[in-house]
């Protein structure tokens, strides 16, 4: 990397990790020109940041190719096997079990009105100016 690195890159150790879930190109197609390592930098600094894919710094690979790896990914369930494969191992270096014993799923807690809208006291305010 002849870069000056982003704090969203990942490190030797984490594209160790990464780098055997990365699908190889597709054989009889076109050889990758990118490096891989650094067309994920790419991705982790959109998601991290929350820029536009046009406003990625121009260090890093064009955006229209990391965008086309990031919906690739998505698509392909690579983001998920990714995520499988390297959850159990991130809650044993934070000295968890390697499986979650429960889950929460929070529900809205706060309810709508029945017809929608604004809702609109029925009685008129208790503040008044005499007692104000």
């Amino acid at each position: 990397m002849a870069r000056t690195p982003y704090d969203t890159d990942l490190t030797d150790r984490q594209w160790k990790e990464v780098e055997p879930y990365i699908p190889p190109e597709h054989r009889g197609g076109r050889p990758r020109d990118q490096d891989m390592r650094e067309v994920i930098n790419g991705i982790l600094y959109v998601l991290r940041t929350g820029c536009a894919w046009r406003h990625m710094p121009h260090d890093l690979p064009n955006p229209k190719t990391c965008w086309f790896y990031f919906d690739r990914f998505s698509g392909d369930g690579t983001w998920r096997t990714i995520g499988e494969a390297l959850h159990p191992a991130a809650r044993v270096r934070a000295g968890r079990d390697p499986s979650p014993s429960q889950a929460v799923v929070d529900a809205q807690s706060v309810k709508t009105t029945k017809k929608g809208g604004p809702w609109v006291p029925s009685k008129p305010s208790v503040l008044t100016r005499e007692n104000a």
